[in-house]
């Protein structure tokens, strides 16, 4: 492992692989199996949606531990964390815990919180936009302070007040956004290790050339070196026994294609584009079957592993 300037630990500094699964209680079973084989088949990372208001789902932070103490290789995050729903105190404890019984296999996703209607039917005072982009970088920010050992923690800020609070013995683990406005993307390059692009935006997408910018612009402003601020693409799409003649649909988006037009999209994305990483999921955005995942465990990540390393 190694550390970033603000002390979070990082799985490594690799291009990292993984899936992602909106999970509901029916399928826990078939999402353990999935884990445990991703985790067999060394992929880096699996993510969950937060969607607490839902109550057919499975609370994401629940099943990232159950899931985390059944693996041994695999981080967990989720995809992103429900802030508003999540208080950071109590958010901090619960990644530093995971981040230490773990071995640090956690990320810490975080938004600033969209489905407003749906998160104040949970109780939860309602923000205005601006208003919860300053909690989520204020939260990001004391997340951690109570992280990584030291005095106790005062603060008091516009949306969080600890007194004399210890911090974890641990550091905070990594933090990936899924920003999406200008004032989170800036907060993002200002506070963030890695930037998460909003509906499955990628690489080739008019949001993604508008919005890095703005990240590397908030980062460079603050001091810091835009590209420690990585990009992770959630990347929905087919994997096809034969090429497909076109990959992308008329708008542009991604549509999938054989293993070889797989590996080549994504190398280039990260030779050309300074892609980071890739989360798969299916090409309607859902969690993938169990055989696409297979391909791309066993067949798609491997190949563009070894193209990367054939580049030096």
């Amino acid at each position: 492992m190694v550390t970033t300037q603000e002390g979070s630990t990082v799985l490594n500094t690799d291009i990292v692989f993984g899936f992602g699964a909106h999970s509901g209680f029916a399928e826990g079973p078939e999402l353990l199996r999935m884990v445990e084989q991703a985790d067999r088949e060394g992929l880096d990372h699996f993510s969950l949606s937060d969607h607490p208001y839902l109550g057919e789902r499975l609370d994401a932070y629940a099943t990232i531990g159950f899931v985390l103490g059944r693996t041994e290789r695999i981080a967990g995050l989720a995809n992103v964390t429900n802030l508003p729903t999540r208080p950071a105190p109590m958010l901090a404890r619960a990644v530093t815990s995971l981040s230490a019984l773990s071995g640090g296999r956690v990320v810490l996703g975080m938004g600033a919180g969209g489905l407003w209607d749906r998160i104040a039917d949970m109780g939860v005072p309602r923000l205005s936009p601006g208003e919860a982009v300053d909690s989520f970088e204020e939260a990001i920010v004391l997340i951690r302070k109570l992280s990584g050992g030291g005095e106790p923690v005062t603060h008091h800020g516009r949306h969080y007040r600890v007194d004399r609070i210890e911090p974890a013995p641990v550091a905070a683990p990594p933090v990936w956004t899924g920003s999406v406005g200008k004032k989170s993307l800036a907060a993002t390059g200002r506070v963030a290790d890695g930037w998460i692009p909003g509906h499955a935006a990628d690489w080739r997408s008019q949001r993604y050339r508008e919005s890095r910018p703005v990240v590397d612009a908030a980062a460079a402003a603050a001091g810091r070196d835009p590209r420690d601020v990585r990009t992770i693409f959630n990347f929905p799409g087919r994997i096809t026994d034969s090429p497909l003649s076109a990959t992308r649909d008329r708008d542009g988006r991604w549509i999938g294609g054989s293993v070889d037009q797989w590996v080549q999209e994504l190398t280039e994305a990260v030779l050309d584009h300074d892609a980071s990483g890739f989360t798969l999921f299916s090409p309607k955005g859902g969690t993938p079957d169990a055989m696409s995942l297979g391909r791309w465990a066993g067949e798609i990540v491997p190949a563009i592993r070894e193209a990367l390393s054939a580049r030096g």
